[in-house]
């Protein structure tokens, strides 16, 4: 068998780059006029279910799958919601009343003052307002249980001072009675004008008070002499001997008093009282000294 003659291969004539690069190409830029918009999916049609929900095509022969799950719907449970917080009446009515003031002010005021210009004047008004000086308190209100003490302290010694000035010319007499040996005593009643002049003198049996006029040179003695005359012989050994037939008489608890020329004279239990000096007494207070005693 002859073997079938195998064709001619026809050499190609090789074609120069320059001549390809030279052919007139069509653009390959993309046209917006032509080119259609493109279509945005949504992200229900983009995303996919997985697994049971998937579409899947089911053949009829193949019966295992499982029914479908038949889901009864469950009532919808009512949320209950807590009461909200309600404002008291007299709050509200309180800020409906500054709400209504403030909006009257920012009415008033053709012009709003920023916070840094209030600042700025309430500043001003404190410096150009002098500050009040802060009283300085007082010792009395610093320390009033002390305030107190003191002047508890004061009164008591006021007081102290003025029993023992009535009552020292009671003491004293009674210490001149007791060195004198005889029952001496202080008269109640002194004239008015009239005060202890000096210490109580005293001798054996005989006590001595002076008193001397606070305006003036005038005095009196008041002399206890321990004797045992009665109202008669007072008046023959002491009156009668001074002014003679010059006196007055009067009688008065118990006792005969004889006044003088501003003198006196009288006697009682034992004791001669006598009044002596330049003081114009009058027979009254003579009396009354001699009752007093």
């Amino acid at each position: 068998m002859e073997s079938k003659a195998e064709p001619e291969r026809v050499a190609k004539k090789p074609v120069p780059a320059t001549a390809i690069h030279n052919l007139i190409q069509k653009s390959q830029t993309l046209n917006r006029r032509v080119t259609k918009k493109p279509i945005l999916h949504s992200a229900n049609q983009l995303t996919r279910k997985v697994g049971r929900s998937m579409d899947i095509a089911r053949s009829r022969s193949i019966a295992r799958f499982a029914p479908h799950p038949v889901v009864t719907p469950q009532p919808i449970k009512k949320i209950s919601h807590d009461i909200a917080p309600t404002k008291h009446p007299v709050v509200t009515k309180a800020a409906v009343k500054q709400t209504a003031k403030n909006v009257s002010a920012a009415t008033s005021s053709p012009t709003h003052k920023s916070p840094q210009i209030i600042k700025q004047e309430a500043i001003s008004v404190a410096l150009a307002t002098p500050k009040a000086k802060k009283a300085k308190k007082s010792f009395f209100k610093r320390r009033p249980r002390r305030f107190a003490i003191i002047v508890l302290s004061v009164v008591t010694l006021v007081l102290a001072s003025y029993v023992f000035y009535l009552t020292m010319p009671s003491l004293s007499v009674k210490v001149a009675s007791a060195q004198a040996g005889i029952s001496a005593s202080y008269p109640q009643y002194i004239p008015d004008g009239y005060r202890i002049n000096g210490p109580v003198t005293y001798s054996d049996g005989q006590v001595t008070i002076n008193f001397t006029a606070n305006t003036g040179n005038k005095s009196f003695a008041i002399q206890q002499i321990e004797s045992s005359w009665d109202s008669s012989a007072v008046l023959n050994n002491v009156v009668r001997k001074k002014v003679g037939e010059k006196y007055l008489v009067t009688q008065e608890n118990g006792l005969t008093i004889f006044t003088y020329s501003g003198n006196g004279a009288w006697a009682n239990a034992g004791i001669m009282y006598t009044i002596t000096g330049d003081s114009p007494l009058t027979s009254d207070q003579i009396r009354h000294i001699a009752t007093s005693m």
